[in-house]
């Protein structure tokens, strides 16, 4: 069953097939390229998700045949020197300066309480490889390209992608990809640590539905969405304690929740579990993450 009830996006599509939600950057004619419009909607977009108890699973991806080429660059070498929409600091500001759009995206991605799998279908440059990063599964076609070529352009790497890359791919790695810019493939995304698999085209948008659809059906909701929170944010943790304090005290709590009884006794019982608890509800036992500290939220 597919749902398309959330409000009608310009640049982005959003449906519901299942218990996931497929968010697809939809400027196809521009290879999918950013937009502060386009910021705006994946933002939305993921409210809806977060807000909607039926959603279990994000897959994100790109119309025709690129995932995202990088920032629009339609206001020439004016593209990168403020933010032309939705009036200065539309998402709060740092230091008096409007927050970076590619940022504002990765942070709410990485703010989700449901899984979200990027399905990158074809280039995935500048922002559209970095507003990858905080995805908790990145599947490519052999067709992808990526490239953080921000050094060919005068800039730095945007989209928190200076926390995000290193964690993910060690800094040695990051580092040559960021120094050079050079748009390189998905079979050395995938050496790389970048990427989980590589599958063919025809292949990409069933792979991720499938590794969607086995946490939906096999799945507590509020286990998932705590331990996501948690796995994340010990990236950054001093040591190993905090992970035993919040770990410990999320388990004392839950051990005497619904989800817990319930997937003891389907496990005793030889049958499918059905989890009672809302995400909503459980939340309170990790910390938010990622904290987003702007001059507007002081």
């Amino acid at each position: 069953m597919t749902s398309t009830d959330a409000p009608p996006h310009p640049q982005i599509r959003y449906e519901v097939t299942g218990a996931t939600a497929v968010i697809t950057l939809d400027r196809p004619d521009r290879l999918n390229a950013f937009t502060p419009t386009m910021a705006d909607e994946l933002v939305a977009a993921l409210d809806t998700v977060d807000a909607d108890d039926d959603v279990r699973a994000v897959v994100l991806t790109g119309a025709g045949r690129g995932f995202c080429a990088g920032a629009d660059l339609d206001r020439g070498t004016e593209t990168f020197a403020g933010e032309p929409a939705g009036g200065p600091g539309a998402h709060g500001t740092v230091d008096g300066v409007a927050r970076d759009l590619g940022g504002v995206v990765a942070l709410r991605i990485a703010a989700s309480h449901k899984p979200v799998i990027s399905a990158i279908n074809g280039p995935a440059v500048g922002v559209g490889a970095t507003m990858t990063l905080p995805s908790d599964v990145r599947i490519a076609a052999d067709t992808a390209r990526f490239g953080f070529v921000f050094a060919r352009r005068g800039l730095v790497p945007e989209a928190a992608s200076t926390w995000f890359l290193p964690r993910i791919v060690g800094i040695s790695r990051a580092m040559e990809w960021v120094a050079t810019g050079r748009v390189f493939g998905a079979e050395e995304a995938l050496a790389g640590g970048l990427v989980s698999r590589v599958v063919p085209p025809a292949e990409l948008l069933p792979t991720a539905l499938t590794l969607a659809g086995e946490i939906a059906e096999h799945t507590s909701a509020a286990s998932v969405a705590l331990s996501r929170r948690l796995l994340w944010a010990m990236l950054g943790a001093a040591d190993p304690w905090e992970a035993h304090r919040l770990e410990t005290l999320a388990i004392d709590e839950l051990g005497r929740g619904g989800d817990v009884a319930e997937g003891v006794s389907a496990f005793l019982e030889k049958r499918p579990a059905r989890f009672p608890d809302r995400i909503a509800d459980r939340m309170h036992l990790v910390p938010q993450w990622p904290s987003v500290e702007t001059e507007d939220a002081r």
